[in-house]
C-alpha cells in the first residue's frame, strides 16, 4: 500500500482511551490510578493483553518499565519507541500520560493489522511513576532508565503511609529482570496532550515540542515556636505561618520577573494546626521552572537568597532542600514530527513543553521528539481535562509517520556506514 495514505482508527483509540478510564474513573469523570495499586496493575494488564495480540513480546525492568517489542526486518538495528505512562494524579483525567502509550497502540494496530513490517524494530513502552503523585520524585521510572536516578534508591521510596514503591510493585506482579538502560533505542517519540491551552488559542492541530521546560522542586521546612494565640505579643511570636507566607509570596513575584518564569506551592504541612496556637512549624513545596538553564539558576539564586534573608529578619529557622533539578531539554527528533504533521496537512506550531515528561530524560540517551495535541481550556492535572477525538487521532497520525520515518532513516543510516567501511 501507499504508506503515505497510512491512517490510524480514531474510533478504536478513543475508545481504548475510555476503556483504560474505567481503571479509576472518578465521579466527575477523571481518573484516579496511582502508581503500584491494584488499579495500575489492571491497567498494565490491559496493555500487556492489547500489544501481545499484535504479536508483541513485553519485558519488565527492574523498575517496572514495560518495553513492548515488534520485529522489523533487520532486527540488529536500533528499534523505534514511544510510549508514556499510565499512573495519573490523585484527581486526574483520562488523557495524561495515557494517551502517549495508547497513541503507540494504535500505531501498533495499525501496522499489525495492515501487515507492515518496518526496516527498524519498533518498541511501545510504559513508564513506571510518572506523575510522582505517590511516590517523589515525578518521572521516576525514565530516570531510572537514563540513569538519571539510582535503582535501588528509588525502589526504597516510601508513601505518606510508609509504604515501599518496589514491594508495590512486586505485589500487582511488575517488577522484571531486565536492567534499566538496556534496551537498543535509535529513537523515542512521545504523544500528550499539551496540558496548556496555546495550540487551543492559536487554533493548531499539533504542536512540534522543541524544548523541555526545566524544574527545580524544593521541600521548604519553616520552624519558629509554638504558643498560644490569645496570650503571646506579637512582637514576641516566632510565627512559622507568617514567615511561610513571606515566602511563598516572593515565589509569585519572582516568577513574574523573569520570562516565562513560573512558580508554584502546591503542598503544605502546619504543625500543630490549631486554631488558636501560632504555627511552630510549616513544611511546603516549591516548584520553579523556566525554560532557560540560565534564568533558572537565578530564580534559585534569588529564591535562596530571600529564603535567607527571612530567615534572619524573622530569627526563625528555615532549611530549603532542592531535592530534585531537572535541566531544560533540547528534543532533536522534533524534525521527524514537523515533517509528518506537514505530510499530512495537519496545521502544527513550535512550542515548549511546560511540564516535564518521561521524554525529556530519554533525550538523555537518544534522539527524541515530542508531540502535543490540544487540551481543552488548557486544563490538566484536574478532572475536568478534556480533549476531541479527532484531536487524539490527528496526533496519533503524526506519531505514526513520525515513528515510520525515523525507522527508514535509522536504516539508510545503517546502510550509509556499512558503505563507508
Amino acid at each position: 500500500m501507499n504508506m503515505k495514505e497510512l491512517r490510524i482508527n480514531g474510533e478504536r483509540l478513543w475508545d481504548s482511551l475510555m476503556e483504560m478510564a474505567e481503571f479509576g474513573l472518578t465521579p466527575k469523570g477523571g481518573c484516579k490510578r496511582l502508581v503500584g495499586t491494584e488499579l495500575d496493575g489492571k491497567a498494565r494488564d490491559l496493555f500487556v493483553k492489547w500489544v501481545e495480540d499484535c504479536g508483541c513480546t513485553v519485558t519488565v525492568d527492574k523498575f517496572g518499565n514495560m518495553f513492548a517489542r515488534r520485529d522489523g526486518l533487520n532486527n540488529d538495528l536500533p528499534a523505534v519507541a514511544t510510549g508514556s505512562h499510565l499512573d495519573t494524579q490523585p484527581t486526574g483525567g483520562k488523557f495524561d500520560g495515557v494517551f502517549g502509550v495508547l497513541a503507540g497502540v494504535e500505531v501498533l494496530r495499525t501496522l499489525h493489522e495492515n501487515n507492515i513490517v518496518t526496516e527498524a524494530p519498533m518498541e511501545f513502552t510504559v513508564w513506571t511513576n510518572e506523575e510522582g503523585s505517590r511516590f517523589q520524585p515525578a518521572m521516576q521510572g525514565s530516570g531510572v532508565y537514563v540513569g538519571r536516578f539510582d535503582l535501588e534508591t528509588e525502589l526504597n521510596k516510601t508513601d505518606v503511609d510508609g509504604i515501599r514503591l518496589g514491594d508495590e510493585l512486586e505485589k500487582i506482579g511488575y517488577i522484571g529482570d531486565a536492567e534499566p538502560g538496556s534496551r537498543n533505542f535509535g529513537a523515542f517519540f512521545e504523544a500528550h496532550i499539551e496540558q496548556g491551552p496555546i495550540l487551543e488559542d492559536q487554533e493548531k492541530v499539533i504542536g512540534v515540542v522543541r524544548l523541555g521546560q526545566g524544574i527545580r522542586w524544593y521541600n521548604v521546612s519553616v520552624k519558629g515556636r509554638e504558643s498560644h494565640s490569645g496570650t503571646t505579643p506579637m512582637y514576641l511570636r516566632n510565627d512559622a505561618m507568617v514567615a511561610s507566607s513571606k515566602i511563598i509570596t516572593e515565589i509569585e513575584e519572582l516568577a513574574g520577573r523573569y520570562d516565562n518564569g513560573l512558580g508554584t506551592v502546591g503542598f503544605m504541612q502546619v504543625f500543630p494546626n490549631s486554631r488558636n496556637v501560632i504555627p511552630g512549624e510549616v513544611k511546603f513545596s516549591v516548584d520553579l521552572r523556566n525554560p532557560n538553564a540560565d534564568v533558572l539558576t537565578k530564580m534559585d539564586e534569588e529564591f535562596q537568597a530571600f529564603c535567607a534573608k527571612v530567615a534572619k529578619e524573622r530569627n526563625i529557622e528555615i532549611e530549603v532542600d532542592n531535592f530534585w533539578y531537572f535541566a531544560p531539554v533540547e528534543f532533536n527528533a522534533s524534525d521527524d514530527i514537523k515533517k509528518a504533521a506537514e505530510e499530512l496537512d495537519y496545521s502544527h506550531m513550535d512550542i515548549y513543553a511546560g511540564a516535564g515528561h518521561d521524554a525529556c530524560y530519554m533525550a538523555d540517551i537518544v534522539p527524541t521528539g515530542m508531540i502535543f495535541t490540544p487540551c481543552k481550556d488548557g486544563i490538566s492535572h484536574n478532572e475536568l481535562e478534556d480533549t476531541k477525538p479527532e484531536e487524539c487521532e490527528a496526533g496519533a497520525n503524526v506519531l505514526l509517520h513520525a515513528m515510520l520515518g525515523a525507522s527508514e532513516r535509522i536504516a539508510s543510516q545503517a546502510e550509509e556506514g556499512a558503505a563507508a567501511v
